[in-house]
């Protein structure tokens, strides 16, 4: 498992330096020092390998939201840090195959079954127990988790698309203000109309 592990780390560091969306298993392989053989037989095919990719990425995302999460206790700031995280160009081509098999997931390909099962349920709990150590109740914080995954994966997506930095960075910043707003009761009817 080691040798797997060690092998997949090499792959995240090439495909996310050198991309991925025209390269096959040989090329992939020359880039990391190994045979393709090697590659098929940890990661079974090249749909394999790149979820294997984009899991471990995902997988580092969420521990540097939880070690963020330990140094920062203003939510707003939490998130702001976050977004600029997810938005600097250095990962921009693992966030695109991120959106490349998040597509064919979609669609239900049998390879992307792992991914899924995880794509929101990695995130949802992690995120929710931020909104409850916020002070937010359960069932809020559930709520306002997978609105602040869902928007956030929009507005990246939506930035790889267009590039635009700087009206993104703003809608992130309303974004993490509107999720982190305490809850105001609704008025009752009779004094809404009072």
């Amino acid at each position: 498992m080691a040798a797997r592990e060690a092998l997949l780390d090499r792959c995240v560091e090439f495909l996310t330096s050198n991309g991925f969306s025209q390269l096959s298993l040989r090329q992939i392989a020359a880039g990391t020092g190994t045979s393709h053989r090697m590659l098929i037989y940890h990661f079974g095919n090249r749909e394999g390998l790149l979820t294997a990719v984009v899991n471990r990425v995902e997988a580092l995302q969420r521990e540097a939201l939880v070690a963020m999460a330990r140094e920062i206790d203003d939510p707003v700031e939490l998130g702001r840090r976050f977004w600029r995280r997810l938005a600097d160009p250095s990962l921009a081509g693992a966030e695109r195959l991120f959106f490349e098999i998040y597509a064919q997931a979609l669609y239900g390909r049998e390879w992307t079954d792992s991914f899924r099962a995880t794509v929101i349920a990695a995130w949802a709990g992690p995120v929710e127990e931020l909104f409850v150590h916020y002070g937010f109740s359960r069932d809020e914080a559930r709520a306002r988790a997978r609105l602040g995954i869902a928007a956030t994966r929009g507005l990246l997506l939506d930035l790889l698309l267009t590039g635009e930095t700087e009206v993104l960075d703003q809608a992130a910043e309303l974004l993490g203000e509107l999720l982190t707003r305490p809850t105001t009761p609704a008025m009752p009817p009779s004094a809404a109309t009072r």
